[in-house]
């Protein structure tokens, strides 16, 4: 295992798909303030292009609830209707509101694209928060892109035009954008550099729910930089803050981080405290994914705490529930975990029947 229950394992967590103020916990980025630009839009348009409005805003609503295709289809209605009316703000709103829907369903060349086309409408009605928009969707697209030369610069001009304009909000989001960018790129220290520009800015506006992501990001770059003791200062802040705003999926994924934190400091009790907090909010979040893979985590550490009986348990618990949702990939990890923890215990003959399993397994795949 490397640096914690990793395993390759990786959080399945559903993209936040709230257009406003959005987190996407994946990847960590930050997006910005969509619906409030939106109502002030909605209010001075004329009553003859209703219908236009109506579809935007329905795009806006499937987009909210993660249906891409759907809102994709209602906005490029709404945006035909507004072409046809000659309508160059609302054009840009709904290029704008394509760009985002492209980007949360991962087509990072098409959120690109709507982008650049929002931008030049902006040329013609100077409309700097759609421009501050357009620039983050496409820095935070290169970056995922690899180009990390164009992510910058992007991100760079959204953050130029946030400070030029006051606007707070955005330029906290810019800076842990672009903290992200170089953290992609193994700039690490460049990244915690922007990240603690953003977390002190994001303090001052008393933003929370921002406040909780760019802790994590910090926790993640201190983690990869392999000082896990600052990581987990960062991350238990994150934890304290998740806790008063309810946030249970941001707990499930920064608890791991912290029982990640502690297993790499070999300090395996508070490795199993974290992981079994994690399991119980999981459990009662019905998350089964994360169930699992805490059942792994916790059946890891207590194998290095050399508690096999426990590890036994865990990692067979972990089985089952890989065995019940057909996950072919967590059943591999949980025989491959069994097998090495009963080798540990010294019952070869035990660890012989996991092997066993595995290749009869393997067949399946």
């Amino acid at each position: 295992m490397e640096r914690g229950c990793s395993n390759n394992i990786q959080d399945q967590v559903p993209l936040e798909s709230k257009i406003v103020h959005s987190y996407d916990e994946q990847r960590g980025t930050i997006t910005h303030d969509f619906e409030q630009l939106q109502a002030e839009m909605l209010k001075k348009e004329p009553e003859n292009t209703s219908e236009a409005h109506t579809l935007l805003q329905q795009g806006i609503q499937h987009q909210q609830a993660g249906e891409f295709v759907a809102a994709t289809k209602l906005l490029q209605q709404s945006l035909a209707l507004f072409q046809a009316f000659g309508n160059l703000q609302a054009q840009a709103q709904a290029i704008n509101s394509l760009a985002l829907v492209a980007y949360n369903s991962g087509d990072y060349k098409g959120a690109i694209s709507y982008s650049q086309q929002c931008l030049s409408l902006t040329d013609n009605i100077n409309d700097l928060r759609l421009r501050i928009q357009a620039f983050s969707h496409m820095g935070n697209s290169y970056r995922h892109l690899g180009n990390y030369e164009k992510a910058t610069e992007c991100l760079q001009n959204c953050l130029d035009i946030a400070c030029s304009s006051g606007d707070k909000k955005s330029q906290v989001a810019a800076l842990n954008n672009l903290g992200l960018v170089h953290k992609a790129n193994a700039n690490l220290q460049q990244a915690i550099k922007f990240q603690e520009r953003s977390l002190k800015l994001v303090r001052e506006l008393e933003d929370s729910l921002s406040e909780e992501q760019i802790l994590n990001n910090l926790g993640n770059a201190w983690y990869t930089l392999g000082n896990y003791l600052k990581a987990i200062e960062y991350y238990q802040e994150c934890v304290k803050i998740a806790r008063k705003l309810n946030d249970y999926r941001s707990m499930i994924q920064v608890l791991k981080h912290l029982g990640n934190a502690f297993y790499a400091l070999n300090n395996y009790p508070q490795t199993i405290q974290y992981y079994k907090e994690r399991l119980l909010l999981a459990r009662q979040a019905k998350d089964k994914n994360s169930q699992k893979q805490s059942l792994l985590c916790l059946g890891v550490a207590c194998e290095a705490l050399g508690d096999y009986s426990n590890a036994f348990h865990y990692l067979e618990e972990s089985l089952q529930l890989s065995k019940a949702t057909k996950d072919l990939k967590s059943e591999e990890q949980a025989l491959t975990s069994l097998k090495s923890a009963y080798y540990a215990s010294g019952n070869h003959v035990k660890a012989m029947e996991y092997e066993q399993m595995l290749k009869e397994l393997g067949t399946k795949n």
